[in-house]
This record gives structure tokens, sequence and C-alpha cells, in this order.
């Protein structure tokens, strides 16, 4: 009998401990709510394939896995063929390109929708343990995935936004009670710097904690024990992490390239995602709250020394305000910190009211719920498993047809991409060459794609003038001896194409136009100078490629 005893109440704690993972959490509700509100509802799916990028991404991804190795050279340009590129996502590349071939489009779209959502989540749990109520943590994360929506793309830089998440908390905790996990950021710096090159914000982050640390430490006065304890600790946690970026399939050298990359002032100009943020769409004006509500916190910071928290509101404003690519990890940064203040207020005024006014209610609510267990069940994943084999999701087959010529290419792919013979060279935009790679490498080549740190200003600023018609567009054109233009219709250069003798007008249908060139119709009529040129180039060979 006391055998049985012992054991029954062993045996039911362990019981209550295994059926906790059945019982829906907070955290579950709000990672399925958020994941079928913005994804599974509507054209959420395609929307994540705005972006042409993913369309190079998942053939690079293609390449490694085919080849065994990262590639050091273009293999996608006709214009700048066997020059030195970076493939410095290629994890991430690896990781769409293996889903895309399991389940298409699908596969990659719906990864990308459980990064979010599993962003979003570990950000509302955060703001929940930094102390903030149920009610202020949760409208603080939706203004923050709310900002952080511009960026909602199936494309490397989703990574970057778990990955700030999960870093800054486990700073936070490690602030509160430092412990060893502190250092598995060590490890997720590897990893980090092997799917986007955002990995530069967990350096940031730990940088400014240090000199945080540094600067508590002087202000506490020689008298003071241990002072230099976590500038010693967290200078350290800075440097290994540094270390551990480079282990990459490129070294030092990806270093390099980034802040080359990030110092250049013709990227900075050109490229839209750089530039400083339009204060115009739903989500820029939530990004707005966030912003003067985190500047407005900095001098609160400031006065009770937490240096951390204001040095990180400020840095991520500046690069914010600088380049709108930063105005979500601001958002991310910003959230918990900003939680908890505003919590502190809501205590002060709530604390005193009745239990049946309805401020009474709130504060009830929210801290019965704030002492719910932080915690993600068997529903989360149930709920992914479920979309990943279901159908009529609005899975997307193809990248949305109302920003790609999808419906042109359909059409005339028999021009642009003939099954035997020569590709021709095709005048595009960026992201619709990105489109032109996923559909047709690797056989076709393309005259510009969305790898704007590969092609660099001076080929970047050609492409410029040739899409709007400027200085010199004419001997650009003639220059690079395109069979075919596919540009969009709002390019000035498609109104001065139409009136170009010997340019053919093929299809137009509001999106895209496709004009032949006259080199083009001669040699499928079969001139001698086109069939001596085709000839010299080989018959299946895309132009440009190495074989």
């Amino acid at each position: 009998m006391k055998e049985a005893v012992t054991i029954l109440p062993v045996q039911s704690a362990a019981r209550v401990r295994g059926l906790r993972w059945l019982v829906p959490s907070l955290a579950d509700f709000l990672f399925g709510a958020f994941l079928i509100w913005l994804f599974v509802t509507g054209e959420g799916w395609k929307s994540l394939l705005g972006d042409g990028d993913c369309g190079w991404h998942i053939r690079t991804g293609d390449y490694i896995l085919a080849q065994g190795h990262v590639p050091r050279v273009d293999i996608f340009s006709y214009t700048k063929p066997g020059q030195p590129w970076f493939a410095w996502e290629w994890l991430s590349d690896v990781t769409f390109s293996a889903l895309h071939q399991d389940l298409g489009l699908k596969g990659v779209v719906l990864l990308a929708g459980v990064v979010l959502a599993a962003t979003a989540t570990i950000l509302f749990q955060h703001t929940l343990w930094s102390g903030a109520n149920l009610f202020i943590a949760l409208l603080v994360t939706l203004l923050a995935m709310g900002s952080a929506s511009i960026h909602y793309l199936a494309r490397p830089h989703i990574f970057t936004l778990l990955m700030v998440t999960i870093s800054l908390w486990f700073l936070a905790r490690d602030r509160r009670r430092p412990g060893w996990t502190v250092w598995l950021l060590v490890p997720l710096a590897a990893l980090w710097a092997n799917l986007h090159g955002g990995f530069l914000a967990l350096i940031s982050a730990t940088g400014l904690l240090a000199a945080a640390s540094l600067l508590e430490g002087w202000l506490a006065g020689p008298a003071a024990p241990d002072r230099w304890t976590n500038f010693r600790r967290y200078a350290t946690l800075t440097a290994a992490c540094s270390l551990a970026t480079l282990a990459n399939p490129y070294g030092y050298q990806l270093h390099v390239h980034i802040a080359r990359y990030l110092r250049s002032s013709w990227i900075l100009e050109a490229v839209e995602e750089f530039q400083s943020p339009k204060f115009r769409s739903e989500n820029m004006l939530q990004f707005e709250a966030l912003l003067f509500a985190g500047l407005g916190l900095v001098g609160w910071l400031l006065f009770k020394k937490r240096w951390f928290e204001a040095l990180l509101i400020l840095f991520w404003a500046q690069a914010a305000l600088t380049s709108v690519r930063h105005a979500p990890i601001f958002a991310i940064a910003a959230a918990p910190i900003l939680a908890s203040e505003l919590t502190a207020i809501w205590n002060r005024w709530v604390t005193d009211k009745p239990r049946r006014s309805v401020m009474g209610i709130l504060r009830d609510l929210s801290n019965e719920f704030g002492r719910l267990p932080l915690r993600v069940t068997l529903w989360a994943p149930a709920l992914v498993l479920f979309l990943a084999v279901a159908k009529g999701q609005n899975w997307p087959s193809d990248f949305p047809s109302i920003k790609f010529p999808v419906a042109v290419i359909d059409r005339h792919a028999a021009l642009l991409a003939p099954a035997e013979g020569p590709m021709p060279r095709i005048l595009t935009s960026d992201q619709w060459g990105d489109y032109l790679i996923y559909r047709f490498y690797p056989r076709m080549r393309v005259f510009v794609d969305g790898r704007s740190d590969f092609y660099g200003q001076e080929f970047g600023k050609e492409y410029m003038q040739l899409a709007g018609a400027q200085h010199r567009w004419e001997a650009i054109l003639e220059r690079y001896r395109f069979d075919y233009a596919l540009v969009p219709v709002e390019w000035p250069l498609a109104e001065l194409l139409k009136r170009r003798v010997g340019w053919r007008l093929v299809a137009d249908d509001g999106l895209a136009i496709l004009f032949e060139a006259p080199r083009a119709a001669l040699m499928k009529v079969g001139h001698p100078a086109e069939r001596k040129e085709r000839h010299s180039r080989g018959t299946t060979a895309p132009r440009g490629s190495s074989q």
C-alpha cells in the first residue's frame, strides 16, 4: 500500500504534464490567428510572392543542391557572366529550393508565413514576460507586426526578423538573471550568417549592451564591487558572436562585401528599401506611432538609467529613418520596452478601480491571463501540418499575375524561351528578370535581376538610363543587342520603342509590352549575318554561359 500511495501521485503529475501540451495556450491562439488572418484568408499567400527576388533565391538553391557547393561567380546573367558573386544567403536559398522541389511555391510561402507568425508569437511572449499586461502586449505586438508588414515577403530577410526577436529576448533574460543560455547566441550567430546578412543586427545589439554596461560600470564608481563584470561578459559575447559569423563559405570576404554594399551611395539612392520611409501607407502609420512613442520614452529611460534600452531605441530609430528596411527591426526592438512602460502607467491608473467597473474588469482579466504559462503546445505545429497537406487555401502555383508578366510569357514562351537553339537576349526590369530566372533557369540568362549588390553602380546607372529613356539610351540599347524587350507599360522606353523603326509590337496586356527587335526578326527568316552569329553561339548553350 505504501508503494501504491507513493507512485500514484507521481503518475498523476506525469499525466498532467503530458496533457498540458494538448491544452491550447494563449500563444497558440495568437500564432493561429496571425497565420489565418494574414495568409489563409484572401490572397495572403500570393502577397508573399510580391518580390521577384524569391525566384532567383529558389534557383540558387537548386544550383547548390545540384552542384554540392555555393556559386562563386555569376550564374544568371549574360551581361556579367563569370564575374565574382556572393550567394550570401545560401542556406535560405537551399531551404527554399528543397521546399519548392517537394511542395512547389506552396512550400516556400508556407515557410514564410510560419516564420512571420512565429516572430509575432515570440514577440508577444517577450512583451508579456517583460511585465506588460495582456491588452497592452497585444496592442503593441500588433503595431510592431503591422510595421513589419512592409517586408512580408518570401525572402531570406524573414529569418532576420525571427532571429532579432529571439536574440533580444535572450539578452533581456540574461540581464535579469545571468545564465549560460545567452551563449546560445554564438551558434545562432553562425547560423544567421548563412541565412541572411542581417546577422549584423545581433552584433549591434550585443555591442550596444556592452557599451551600456561600460557606462554603468563607469557611473558606479571605483567603490562598486564587480563594476566591470557585465561589461566583460557582454564584450566577450560580442566578440564570440562576431567570430562565429566567419563560419560561412566565404569567410571574412562576406563581411567585406556587406560593408561595401551598405556603404554604397548608389545603392542607398537607387534601391527603394534603402531609402527613408514614406509615411503614407497604413503600415508606415503604425511604424510612425511606435517611433514617436519610442523616442518619447528615451528621456524617461535615461532618467531611470536604463542605458541599453535607450541606446537600442535610438540606434534602430536612426537606422529606420535612414532606411525603411530597418523599420521592422526598430518595431521589434522597441515593442517590449514600450509595452512594459505603458503597463506601469496603466497599473497606476487602474489600481484603485472597483472590481465591477470596466477598468477593474479589464485589470483583473489582464492579471489572470498574464499568469498563464508562456508556452506553445502541439496545436501550433498541428496547424502547420494541416496547412502543409491542405488544398484549396489559395496556394500559389505561380507568381502573382498582377505584378509579373505571367500571361505574356505564357502566350509567347516559344519566342522568349525556344525549346531549341540559343536563348534570346531579353531586355526587362530587374524584378521581371528575377521571374525569368525562376521560369527558365538554367537555360536562360538575363540582362539584369534583383541582385543590386552584384551588378554595381556603373551597370545600374545604364539600366536606369535605359528604362527611363534617358541620356545615351539609344547607344545602350544598341550595345547590348537585345532580341526582345519585355517592359512594364509605365517605362518611358516603352513609348519610344513603339515609334522606333524596326521594333515590332508583339503583345500589350496593360501590364507588360513585348517588342521584337529587328535582329530577332532577321534571325527567324534566316538572314545570313544573323545565321553566322547564331552558329558562333552554338545550338543549345544560352549566351554568356560557360558550359
